[in-house]
């Protein structure tokens, strides 16, 4: 895991996504062109909440979002979403 070197504020969770699927589950190999954007990633950096609700997810939770949640950052050369907790569908495991 990477150690990020952002600390988001209040409810805002950093993500570092999952990359895109290359193969169907029948082995067919997809362009980069037609990739879909993952919808799951693992936390990485996590916000104190806010005073009367604080963060339910955690650095390492494996979790799903939604298709055009967060908003795409780049930091130290790595792509990452910072978003909103309610934006986070589920927790994974």
């Amino acid at each position: 895991m990477t150690m990020v070197k952002i600390t988001p504020l209040h409810d805002r969770v950093v993500v570092k996504p999952n990359p895109a699927e290359e193969k169907t589950a029948s082995g067919i190999i997809i362009p980069d062109t037609a990739k879909e954007k993952p919808m799951r990633g693992t936390v990485v950096a996590v916000g104190p909440g806010k005073p009367d609700e604080p963060t339910t997810v955690k650095v390492g939770d494996v979790v799903l979002y939604g298709k055009y949640a967060g908003t795409e950052i780049n930091v130290d050369g790595e792509d990452l979403l910072i978003m909103r907790e309610s934006d986070i569908l589920a927790v994974v495991g």
